[in-house]
């Protein structure tokens, strides 16, 4: 009993990581971009690279876990977590310090399926596998804000490179646990790794980031960014049809005509778009604009930390009393609230203004994400557990890379538009328009302090923009949920006489049984049960 506990906690310590790098580095970018002189389009890759990785090899990464065993494939991707972060710490380059990311990336798609998949093994219980879920999955979400708080002390104490090395200890805490505690698990009867809708994945995905980043510095209508937009919408395109003709398909696609699943998934996805994008955005105007440490950036984050933690923690009663349906919508409204009024953000707001929509937007963030994943995963099928959660953690991922890169580029694109260079020289102009950090540095070089305000203002206004479109997004969602998502008071009942027995949990997840509200019974079609070998209990 004890053994398995403490098998959890590593996993917990392994979440936490993964949790912690999606966000760490972005309180460090003012200070990569300064010393690195990496410019904005660099600074995106550096935070983007590792979600894009992530998203686009999580789901055929899972499958591995299940043909080749659980445990062997989540050590290996601890041991790659651990080789990248060791990388970051020591390179000197932009281009390395992307390619690092990028073996984190996939170290991560490995740890993230199969931490939450070992999980039936260890707890059989189902009271027991549901609280070793729940705390897994929040210390992965909790990892979100700590990110930039754990981030800033590193850099008020130590280089740059300390937000790589402080992932070490702790990956290593998880690779000796995992070896000495977790059971091995396997499912002989998962489907083959499809090589060739991975790779239509991750180029897909790819080429539609590198497009969206590059377009603010070369112009939409550049041919190198057609030219990658277009790919994007044709390799994934291409994926869809595949997907759709394969028996037992690596992207359930399918189920994305289930209208609760669909709707659930879109309010996660909207709203980590909106976090991903805004923790990216904030560190440049805390740091660079109001002129905070990295460790006072990070802790002025702390109130949007704080709305979300509290939100999680009172939202799952009150969607039990008044419906997920209300309170998912009522969060979306909120949120939309919140980015609406940071969008009013001027160079004199002073900080006290942004305290008070970071924690209102961390309220509206609690209210509608822990809900809709709730929802999402309890509206899948009894046979389609293991894929749906797969495609939902997918998706949601997606939603962070493209917030970082959509509101990265709005940013950038404002930034450089509204940005008065006149005077400089062209090589000097060119350094400013890459970066608000760039703007200063060369600003105190050329003893320009008229150079200072004009980055500040159109940084700010670049900001406010991002935020309208977030509140426009939180809006038309929120529209979305509370007219079409289903009422589960009402349909609850007839679902449950469809469905028949209660299903049995997907070992290939850890995904607990969907018995969640407003989703469908389970989509008739060839059942196969998985075999579990566990080698070691």
């Amino acid at each position: 009993m004890t053994r398995r506990w403490w098998a959890l906690g590593a996993l917990v310590t392994s979440m936490l990581v993964l949790g912690l790098d999606l966000t760490i580095l972005n309180v460090a970018l003012p200070t990569m971009a300064d010393q690195l002189g990496a410019s904005t389009g660099e600074q995106q890759w550096m935070a983007d690279v590792y979600i894009v990785v992530f998203a686009a090899l999580m789901l055929p990464a899972g499958l591995l876990g299940d043909r080749f065993g659980r445990r062997r494939m989540l050590i290996a991707g601890l041991v790659l977590f651990l080789a990248g972060s060791v990388v970051g710490a020591l390179v000197h380059s932009v281009a390395m310090v992307v390619v690092a990311r990028a073996v984190m990336g996939v170290g991560g798609a490995l740890v993230m399926p199969l931490g939450l998949a070992v999980l039936p093994s260890l707890f059989p219980d189902a009271k027991d596998r549901s609280r070793a879920v729940g705390i897994v999955s929040s210390t992965f979400a909790l990892g979100l804000p700590l990110g930039p708080v754990i981030g800033g002390w590193l850099l008020e104490h130590f280089w740059w490179g300390s937000i790589f090395l402080v992932n070490v200890p702790m990956v290593a805490i998880g690779i000796t646990a995992c070896v000495l505690l977790l059971p091995e698990t396997s499912d002989p009867a998962a489907p083959k790794v499809d090589a060739l809708s991975t790779t239509l994945t991750a180029a897909g995905l790819g080429a539609l980031i590198y497009g969206i980043i590059e377009a603010p510095g070369r112009g939409w209508g550049d041919p190198l960014v057609v030219t990658a937009l277009c790919s994007g919408v044709v390799l994934l395109a291409l994926l869809v049809l595949r997907e759709r003709g394969t028996a037992r398909p690596m992207l359930d696609l399918a189920l994305l005509r289930e209208r609760g699943f669909l709707l659930n998934t879109v309010a996660a996805t909207l709203v980590m778009f909106v976090m991903s994008g805004l923790l990216f955005l904030l560190p440049g105007y805390l740091q660079i604009v109001l002129g905070n440490s990295a460790l006072g950036t990070g802790l002025r984050l702390l109130p949007m930390m704080g709305g979300l933690a509290v939100a999680a923690r009172i939202s799952g009663p009150l969607a039990q009393r008044f419906g997920p349906r209300a309170v998912i919508s009522t969060g979306l409204v909120v949120l939309a609230f919140a980015a609406l009024l940071g969008s009013r953000t001027s160079v004199e707001s002073g900080y006290g203004f942004t305290a008070l929509w970071l924690s209102i937007a961390g309220i509206g963030f609690g209210f509608s994400v822990v809900p809709a994943m709730d929802g999402a995963l309890g509206a899948l099928p009894a046979d389609r557990a293991g894929s749906g959660s797969g495609l939902l953690m997918t998706v949601r991922q997606v939603g962070s890379a493209v917030g970082i890169a959509l509101l990265g580029s709005l940013v950038a694109a404002r930034y450089a538009a509204r940005l008065d260079t006149s005077g400089l020289p062209g090589p000097a102009a060119d350094a400013a328009g890459d970066s608000v950090v760039a703007a200063h540095i060369v600003a105190e070089r050329l003893g320009a302090p008229g150079l200072v305000s004009s980055a500040d203002a159109a940084y700010v206004h670049g900001l406010g923009l991002a935020l309208l479109v977030c509140g426009i997004a939180a809006l038309f969602s929120a529209l979305l949920v509370a007219l079409l998502l289903p009422n589960p008071a009402r349909e609850t009942p007839d679902r449950d006489r469809a469905a028949g027995p209660a299903p049995v949990d997907s070992p290939a997840t850890g995904a607990g049984p969907a018995t969640g509200d407003g989703g469908p019974g389970p989509v008739p079609g060839p059942e196969v049960a998985p075999e579990t070998t566990d080698a070691r209990q």
